[in-house]
């Protein structure tokens, strides 16, 4: 049987390329076609542990959930997590094989493009239907040779593409013409049409403009989606401050944001959370007052203690303590909180061996092999359910761990000070469940938590999106080419070349 493919690009990143495939997955899924994400390669922080054990980006999980899928490490082939400014953490088909400097993994693009086209192959096999998203803009001159990303990867498996721009941001008209213009003519004949993303006001006032860029290049607006005020959908990276309406009842919490910050998207409850105001505080920023302070996970922990020591927060932390506040760190966070942190090898950059901050009795030695697993298991305070993921190179001793915040089935996570005040754990997606939200809400001082359900928040979200994309784009524009479009001579007949002129 063969497999459909459609590929979504963006003008920039942002622009909706995710929002998208996971709107027409749901579409798809709910039409009973066996529809799959995949994205060859990504560059973000925010990471989840798919079904099979593999790491993968956060967006192609939850793409996975919305075409009602297993997740699978092969969703998300080559996934890049920055722990500099100019090199990266290599895993590749659920793996961390290295870290590169970019110019090396330029040169390591050809070995990468073969796991591409394996985990896209082997997709292939289950899936009648594949939504692949690109990453950036497929119009980055300088990263053409050996492009795995965007249409390099169209142009490997012959697929059309859909090129999505946010209006929001503005420029909209220039994004999508400066983008083709910048196209070679095989790639400009490979789109199919533009969707615009995130529109506010009345349509009609739009519509010249729309009409002038049907003319210009020759190709169909295949709908424009609205802003969808409310939606929520985990971020692939950037850090998301919307908030919801809060009660008078609201416990404040913060978490200063580390340079290399990750897996910031454990905090989405919280900020969802009507009870809470959740507050992402920049390193060089001035703390407000709050109850209790989260120190979030870390793709390079030694660097960014040092950067948290470098801008005052080790003095915010125990002065926050001694008025009898609240104190948790998530994965690095937690390492943080330890005595030492070592990392002989060098795997987040120079070797080294440090001081933590000497809250809690544990010392960290970070390991080359990843722990990657999915866990549920019960808070020890408040025999609270909780589920969630590991994702960490780190392995901590020490006697605080006989003081453990997690019971698992078969061992223990995490640790509690002897006075209560201090929390760690290796575990992310910590606040999705509601008991153990509450329970956590209730230890950082919140007399009555009420949680949402966050899982039915997203699921529902999910399901407004698809409402949306068959009320606002033409899916008649695009099913023909869910159904057999490995020849694109019809394509082309269709739409003339586009130049600068």
């Amino acid at each position: 049987m063969k497999t459909n493919t459609l590929m979504i690009q963006g003008t920039t990143s942002d622009a909706g390329k995710s929002t998208l495939v996971a709107g027409l997955g749901r579409v798809l899924a709910r039409r009973g076609i066996r529809v799959a994400p995949f994205k060859p390669q990504n560059m973000a922080l925010n990471s989840a542990v798919a079904a099979d054990g593999g790491e993968i980006g956060r967006a192609q999980a939850v793409q996975a959930q919305a075409c009602q899928i297993p997740s699978s490490h092969d969703m998300n082939p080559i996934l890049l997590k920055p722990n500099t400014d100019t090199g990266a953490q290599v895993i590749v088909q659920g793996y961390a094989v290295d870290s590169m400097e970019a110019g090396r993994f330029h040169d390591y693009k050809s070995v990468a493009k073969q796991a591409v086209l394996e985990s896209y192959a082997r997709l292939s096999q289950n899936y009648t239907t594949i939504l692949v998203e690109g990453a950036g803009s497929p119009a980055e001159i300088n990263l053409r040779d050996n492009d795995i990303a965007n249409m390099g990867f169209a142009e490997a498996v012959d697929c059309p593409v859909i090129l999505v721009a946010d209006i929001d941001r503005g420029g909209v008209f220039a994004h999508l013409i400066g983008t083709l213009a910048l196209l070679s003519t095989s790639e400009q004949e490979r789109i199919i049409g533009f969707v615009i993303n995130r529109f506010r006001g009345d349509i009609a006032l739009l519509q010249s403009g729309l009409d002038w860029l049907e003319k210009e290049t020759g190709k169909p607006v295949l709908g424009v989606l609205p802003y969808l005020h409310g939606l929520h959908l985990e971020a692939e990276d950037a850090i998301t401050t919307q908030q919801v309406d809060k009660t008078r009842e609201t416990l404040q919490v913060i978490v200063p944001v580390f340079p290399r910050i990750s897996n910031h998207t454990d905090f989405d409850p919280l900020r969802l959370h009507p009870q809470v105001n959740l507050q992402f505080i920049g390193l060089a920023e001035t703390p407000p007052p709050a109850d209790l302070i989260i120190l979030p996970g870390s793709k390079s922990v030694s660097a960014d203690l040092a950067a948290l020591r470098r801008e005052g927060w080790e003095a915010v932390i125990l002065r926050h303590l001694r008025y009898g506040g609240r104190l948790l760190g998530i994965c690095g966070g937690f390492q943080m909180l330890g005595q030492r942190i070592a990392d002989p090898l060098g795997l987040e950059g120079q070797p080294n061996d440090i001081a933590g901050l000497g809250l809690l009795e544990i010392e960290t030695t970070l390991a080359p092999v990843k722990t990657l697993r999915n866990v549920s298991g019960d808070l020890t305070f408040e025999n609270a359910v909780v589920s969630g993921y590991e994702i960490h190179a780190g392995v901590s001793k020490g006697e605080g761990l006989k003081r453990p915040l997690i019971q698992f089935e078969e061992y223990t996570d995490g640790a509690c000070s002897k006075d209560n005040q201090i929390l760690g754990t290796y575990l992310h997606g910590l606040f999705e469940s509601n008991t153990a939200c509450n329970a956590l809400l209730r230890w950082a001082g919140l007399e009555q938590p009420i949680t949402p359900d966050y899982h039915a928040k997203r699921e529902a979200d999910l399901e407004r999106l698809a409402d949306t994309i068959e009320q606002v784009i033409d899916m008649t524009r695009i099913e023909p080419n869910l159904t057999g479009f490995k020849n694109l001579s019809g394509l082309r007949s269709r739409f003339r070349t586009f130049s600068r002129k």
